[in-house]
């Protein structure tokens, strides 16, 4: 697979949909992460290596149009002397090294259209790897999430029904303690209140005991009957 055609795939693909599929989602964007990177290394190598070659290139393709320059100079100078021989020799220099300055600018236009699309290229990359870096750290905060909820779910199943009613229960009687000591300060110290109620209590139970013994002498009398 040449470096292109995994460049293609790579800004083809659709990461969302590699990470449903993904068993361990975590683990497969590490490894897109490290491939795009890899990848995005060997591009900028070439598109290195394609500069340096564009610069030597040029070098030589002016070269060469400057001797083409050179040898129209030449030929001028020869037909300028009647020298008709040597002026078609000069022109015959000349066309060799207009051709030879021809054929570097097509080398340079296809180098240039090289490096155009290694440009878009590192630029996609570059995208793709930050996309991929914030899907990184979503599924990393969704793994935290998770492993925060599953401790909570062990703990819960750590302690069944019956310890927790068992704590509560225990609670209960804790609340039960302190209120009997709140209640134990209260004892033998009565209110205005409280003492008046006693004595309203006090005088019903005077008249329900008059009451009483009128009822009982009543009953004894009856009960002796007449005396004769």
């Amino acid at each position: 697979m040449t470096i292109f055609s995994r460049i293609t795939d790579i800004i083809g693909a659709n990461l969302n949909a590699l990470l449903d599929k993904a068993e361990d989602p975590g683990k497969m964007v590490r490894l897109i992460i490290k491939e795009m990177e890899d990848v995005l290394v060997e591009v900028r190598s070439t598109a290195a290596r394609a500069i340096a070659d564009r610069k030597d290139l040029l070098r030589r393709q002016q070269w060469h149009a400057a001797e083409a320059d050179e040898w129209q100079h030449k030929a001028e100078v020869a037909v300028a002397k009647g020298r008709d021989d040597l002026a078609k020799r000069a022109l015959a220099e000349r066309n060799r090294s207009r051709d030879a300055a021809a054929a570097f600018d097509r080398e340079l236009g296809l180098i240039g259209e090289t490096l155009d699309k290694l440009n878009g290229d590192i630029g996609a990359l570059l995208a793709k790897i930050k996309d991929a870096k914030t899907q990184q750290h979503a599924i990393a905060m969704r793994g935290q999430a998770a492993k925060t909820r599953l401790g909570l779910r062990r703990q819960l199943n750590d302690h069944n029904v019956d310890d927790a009613m068992r704590r509560f229960e225990q609670y209960e009687r804790k609340m039960d303690d302190l209120e009997g000591q709140v209640e134990s300060y209260d004892l033998g110290q009565k209110t205005l209140a409280d003492e008046i109620a006693d004595l309203e209590e006090d005088e019903l139970v005077e008249s329900q005991l008059a009451a009483l013994k009128v009822g009982l002498k009543a009953d004894q009398t009856e009960a002796a009957g007449p005396q004769g």
